[in-house]
């Protein structure tokens, strides 16, 4: 009797040390200023204004914003007794926020309410993460992040499903669920839209019950909590949360900037959050429109005046200075505008030391932005170039667009005049040829060119598959691959490149390219096609085992043409006679010999006889083996490869699933 009384009363403590744990959990912001402004830990660009009002990034370029309550919510309970039973607590909460893009039509990256083991995310991005991860921590269980994310950018990426949406995110940026933002008015079912970026206030409420592993987002714009919630998940956060974690937001700006603005915020474990009174929280300012038209009336004669006097100059310098902005330019999404000044003054007024490289389109300048000491690279469109316009557009159009990590990322442009200029990242070790060709400073090693050929096989695929629509680069090349602070292959120069419809006929009849890239049938149809990407991927890989170019007219009349000097080693059945000597005998033999018979699958005269770009990254990855396919060459049919088996001296490392054979 006496034991089980002590059973009971411990189980009492039990459950009223749990009830007590989660009432103390709970916190209530009607604005953040006075004693409210010292119970939050911001960083980054986060600061509390005098109103009372939280900002967490303004309209700087690139910044990150976080803001956390300092100190951190137990979201488990470990019964002392039994270390395996452990309960999570369900957890509600309400915010009132704000978002207030630079550009209305073109919005900018949203912000996050997040559950995270940190205050700070300090190894975290700017621009699409939000301020959350990184690349190299994306999808790692390890990350223990949980997050709702507001976002008004559509990255294809991370599979957004549009420019004004909210997702939940686990550990990741791609979100496991995401809808259009929308809400219920108050007792209806009639779903209405509502736009994230319109720089109104909208109410969000989070809530989640633990017991039914259920996850629950609302939206308003008024103060009432909607009845139905616009979206619902399924989840058990019992992996993602630890006992205790920190709650807060967290939000990022990219070359396209907002402000995001919390204006308060209620929090509670195993209860409902209470739902804030919009009309009682801090407002933006607005401007009093009588007194601005006092003082515009009190002023227009004086304008006028000075108008009179100095309108002559001033019309000769904006007529000298102007930056024609025409229609196509208003509808680009995702690059920014520069203003000539800024990228004038961040080359040091284009000055030769500062030239990176020429090509036949034009000059290249490294560059750093005065304002937030950033290295860019810019390219100067030549005056010469007879397309250099249409070239301008497309890769404006084109890759300001695309988000992949293998691809470099276009961060604005500018038009003034005859100038033409495009801004990129700024690719600290340059373009793949200066370590092939010539006479190098840094001989690269087969582990990272054979890691630069599959990023850039990767970057391909998302351009012919994964995008919106096709796009044909028509100049890969070496020289159009450029490489990141970690040796990552990225390639650029889209100013050649063309978009279909997937599915889509080419009907360009313009022979454009590079010699020893271009493959044998645009010379009689001139119509790209994703085939003639991948010959010319061909070459690539072959120029990167050999350390030449395609066409080498210093060389002896055999070996003048890349692909017939390496087919016929092959044929001979010493293929690895072609291996760049400068790699020392230092190689993976297997991967070596791989790569050179894609490069010949790739190299095929015909266009049906060439692998797909998926095809060749799953070779690459030796998920398959290639195939013994004919590779017809400029002099014939070159035959199978099927006959010469280099794996006799390589021993028993070898994937039975990869066979590489050659001859005729």
């Amino acid at each position: 009797m006496a034991k089980t009384r002590t059973l009971v009363l411990v189980c009492v403590l039990t459950l009223l040390l749990v009830t007590d744990i989660a009432k103390s959990q709970e916190f209530f912001f009607n604005g953040f200023g006075g004693a409210s402004a010292t119970n939050m830990a911001l960083n980054g660009g986060a600061v509390i204004e005098h109103k009372g009002l939280l900002r967490l990034t303004n309209n700087t370029q690139r910044v990150i914003g976080h803001a956390f309550y300092p100190t951190p919510i137990q979201f488990k309970h470990t019964n002392k007794s039994s270390s395996t039973d452990t309960k999570l607590f369900s957890f509600s909460t309400a915010f009132a926020f704000a978002i207030i893009p630079q550009y209305p039509k073109l919005g900018g990256h949203g912000f996050a309410f997040t559950i995270s083991r940190s205050a700070s995310l300090a190894n975290a991005y700017p621009s699409q993460y939000l301020g959350l991860l990184n690349p190299k921590e994306l999808g790692n269980f390890s990350n223990h992040l949980f997050a709702v994310e507001f976002d008004t950018v559509q990255d294809f990426e991370f599979e957004d499903i549009n420019d004004n949406h909210v997702g939940v995110n686990l550990n990741n940026m791609v979100s496991n669920k995401s809808v259009e933002a929308a809400f219920f008015p108050e007792d209806s079912a009639n779903k209405q839209n509502l736009s994230l970026k319109s720089g109104k206030v909208i109410q969000a409420w989070v809530d989640y019950d633990s017991s039914n592993n259920q996850l629950e987002v609302r939206l308003s714009p008024t103060s009432s909590k909607p009845t139905y919630p616009i979206l619902k998940y399924k989840v058990d956060l019992s992996p993602i949360l630890q006992d205790s974690m920190y709650v807060g937001f967290s939000a990022s700006t990219g070359l396209l900037a907002s402000t995001h603005y919390i204006f308060g915020w209620s929090f509670k474990i195993n209860g409902e959050a209470k739902t804030l009174s919009l009309h009682n929280l801090p407002s933006l300012s607005v401007p009093n429109k009588t007194q601005n038209h006092l003082i515009l009336g009190l002023s227009l004669s004086f304008i006028l005046t000075l108008a009179a006097i100095s309108l002559a100059c001033y019309l000769f310098r904006r007529m000298k200075n102007t930056e024609v902005i025409e229609a196509w330019e208003r509808d680009v999404v995702g690059p920014h505008r520069f203003p000539y000044k800024e990228l004038h003054k961040a080359t040091k007024c284009f000055k030769d030391k500062n030239l990176l490289g020429f090509g036949g389109s034009g000059r290249v300048y490294k560059g750093v932005l005065p304002k937030t000491h950033m290295e860019i690279a810019v390219k100067r469109i030549s005056h010469e170039s007879k397309q250099r316009v249409q070239e301008f557009v497309s890769e404006v159009s084109t890759i300001g667009r695309l988000r992949h990590r293998n691809l470099v990322q276009l961060l604005g442009w500018c038009r003034k005049q005859n100038d033409l200029l495009l801004v990129y990242d700024f690719m600290k070790n340059g373009s793949l040829d200066r370590y092939l060709f010539d006479q190098p400073k840094k001989i690269l090693t087969w582990e990272e060119r054979f890691k630069i050929i599959k990023g850039v096989g990767l970057g391909l695929v998302y351009l012919h598959e994964e995008w919106e629509q096709t796009v044909i680069h028509r100049d890969v090349k070496a020289g159009n691959v450029l490489l990141d602070n970690e040796m990552n292959g990225r390639l650029g120069d889209f100013g050649l490149a063309k978009l279909y419809e997937h599915g889509a006929n080419p009907s360009t009849t313009r022979v454009v390219g590079t010699m020893g890239y271009l493959a044998p049938e645009l010379t009689r149809t001139g119509k790209p096609t994703t085939s003639s990407d991948v010959y010319a991927f061909g070459a690539l890989l072959l120029e990167v085992v050999c350390g030449r170019r395609p066409i080498d007219m210093k060389a002896l009349p055999e070996e003048l043409v890349l692909v017939d000097w390496v087919w016929e080693r092959w044929r001979m059945g010493a293929p690895l006679a072609v291996v760049d000597s400068r790699l020392g005998n230092v190689f993976d033999e297997v991967e070596v010999l791989m790569v050179i018979k894609v490069g010949l699958l790739c190299s095929a005269e015909a266009p049906e006889k060439r692998p797909s770009m998926r095809q060749v990254v799953r070779y690459l990855e030796m998920e398959v083996a290639p195939p013994p396919a004919v590779v017809d060459g400029g002099g014939g049919c070159y035959g199978e490869l099927h006959s010469y088996s280099p794996w006799s001296s390589v021993g028993d490392d070898v994937p039975s699933s990869l066979s590489l054979s050659g001859g005729r």
